[in-house]
């Protein structure tokens, strides 16, 4: 997706009207909703959050606000919600960052299993390997076996250490028995430009921040991390047929304060799945490089535990501290 085409969404997508409650609509909300977001305005993940904020404030009658708080790999912004009144009117949204959290820091401040209700899942995003188009490797298995005669001398990038960019090549080292130099920058963009630039030879980017440029011929995609061929790439295979059982994608969900009523989740869990059953959603997502992933309260508490224990074998294999 250009910049251009970007950043209109993100302009849409925060211009969210305040709309009045419908009649006989429920007792929540009373008032503006906070969505708390652990990263700054005008990246993918805020783009994810404001389109689901505009849908969901439309549906609840009331106007969603993202509160953007940046820093600790999202820390900060779960600090923040475990601290506001549990009454569904502030909420987080719940990432790849956490599920890693929980083993990246030693002694974390917040725990989003014990601190945080989940609420729904909203989406979920692709990685996609990128080369410079003058790296050697046209494919995975060359990919391995430039790596294996060259160890250690294959500039890795990523959005930053403990990121998932940055998991899930550690998780693809692991599995194909290869290293790479990690090279962590402060976001994806800059590891982008740093990719364009020859500085850099690899980079597991996110689908939306590559594709531009994979089409325009300026980067090269090896692969896609999800199970499944990408809908926007179906010429681009899947790490997962060279490797099998090889999977990596970024999520996106709604979580609460721990103690928030049961009947407030269960609304919000409706309310949510209801908005990602639009089809204009799902378009606008799609432009992002993410797919709706609708799941009911029980069945996402699962999933973040799994998404845990995952990325927490990867942390201590690969033995990354926080950036």
């Amino acid at each position: 997706m250009n910049r251009r085409r970007f950043l209109q969404l993100s302009a849409a997508a925060a211009a969210t009207p305040a709309l009045p409650p419908t009649a006989g609509a429920q007792a929540y909300p009373t008032r503006t909703v906070h969505l708390v977001v652990g990263f700054p305005p005008g990246g993918g993940t805020d783009a994810v959050a404001r389109l689901m904020g505009q849908s969901l404030s439309q549906r609840l009658g009331q106007p969603i606000v993202v509160d953007n708080r940046p820093g600790a790999n999202t820390n900060l912004a779960t600090e923040a919600v475990t601290k506001a009144t549990p009454d569904g009117h502030t909420l987080l949204l719940v990432g790849s960052p956490q599920a890693v959290n929980a083993t990246l820091y030693d002694k974390p401040t917040v725990n989003v299993v014990r601190d945080i209700a989940p609420i729904a899942s909203i989406a979920r995003g692709t990685y996609v390997i990128v080369v410079n188009p003058a790296f050697p490797a046209k494919t995975v298995p060359e990919l391995i076996a430039y790596a294996k005669a060259n160890p250690g001398k294959i500039n890795m990038a990523s959005a930053g250490a403990g990121n998932p960019t940055h998991l899930a090549g550690e998780l693809f080292q692991m599995m194909a028995g290869i290293t790479m130099l990690h090279v962590p920058y402060r976001g994806d963009a800059p590891a982008l430009t740093d990719l364009l630039g020859g500085q850099v030879q690899l980079y597991f980017s996110t689908e939306g921040g590559a594709i531009e440029h994979i089409r325009a011929g300026k980067l090269r995609a090896l692969a896609v991390t999800t199970a499944t061929r990408s809908q926007a790439m179906p010429d681009v295979p899947t790490v997962a047929e060279f490797i099998p059982g090889y999977e990596a994608s970024g999520f996106w969900g709604i979580g609460a304060p721990a103690s928030t009523p049961a009947g407030t989740i269960e609304r919000l869990n409706k309310e949510i799945n209801a908005s990602l059953s639009d089809p204009n959603l799902k378009a606008r997502f799609s432009e992002l490089g993410v797919t709706a992933f609708p799941l009911p309260t029980a069945e996402f508490r699962q999933f973040i535990a799994a998404e845990i224990d995952k990325w927490g074998k990867v942390v201590k294999f690969s033995g990354v501290k926080p950036g």
